[in-house]
């Protein structure tokens, strides 16, 4: 495994160029399972940022959970503070940076704020569900009364979320107390968790 400092710098330094990758692969015809080909007039530079920004923040959404491995204490308020607190916080700094709305949705979700917040997320999150192998995909549609373009990427569950996102009644006990609805539980490895979603309001 790598080391966590290692693999933020690998990261920022392939990530950029494989958000352009992956735009090129699609225009030429990658399969449409891996990435649905974008049905948008945004510029493919833009639309390779959007992947790359998100690839990195998968990636310290991994990373960081990768730190709960091996570990024999049960999680605790702080640890969330220290895993899940950073990826929003990146998400919020990407929507800030580049004028997109960038959210985390699931529909087993925890936060109330990170569920389908239209019919678009809804469907979104049914395909992926019934397309493991399908990873992102452009979609048109209206937000806020904004109509635009959203990219739309698979989070699956690694071994690590399980520490928090197992059996409901292994769930820690920070999670208990401080979150009555909640519906982020008894997933398995490889489950889809939920998505990133990135909004562009043209």
């Amino acid at each position: 495994m790598f080391n966590l400092s290692v693999r933020k710098l690998l990261t920022k330094l392939f990530q950029p160029l494989m958000g352009i990758a992956i735009v090129l692969l699609m225009t030429v015809g990658w399969p449409a399972t891996s990435y649905a080909q974008p049905n948008s007039t945004i510029p493919a530079e833009q639309l390779a940022k959007a992947v790359g920004a998100i690839e990195n923040l998968d990636a310290l959404r991994s990373g960081l959970a990768s730190t709960l491995e091996g570990t024999t204490e049960p999680p605790t308020l702080d640890t969330m503070k220290e895993v899940c607190k950073p990826v929003g916080m990146q998400a919020r700094q990407l929507s800030k940076e580049n004028g997109w709305q960038v959210k985390q949705i699931a529909s087993k979700y925890r936060n109330p704020a990170h569920q389908p917040d239209n019919l678009h997320s809804k469907m979104a999150l049914a395909k992926f569900e019934q397309t493991p192998e399908l990873m992102g995909f452009w979609d048109r549609e209206m937000l806020d009364n904004q109509s635009g373009t959203r990219y739309y990427r698979r989070i699956s569950v690694e071994a690590s979320c399980l520490a928090c996102h197992g059996q409901k009644d292994n769930r820690p006990q920070f999670v208990k107390d401080n979150y009555s609805q909640d519906l982020a539980f008894d997933f398995n490895v490889g489950d889809l968790r939920g998505m990133y979603a990135v909004f562009y309001s043209r």
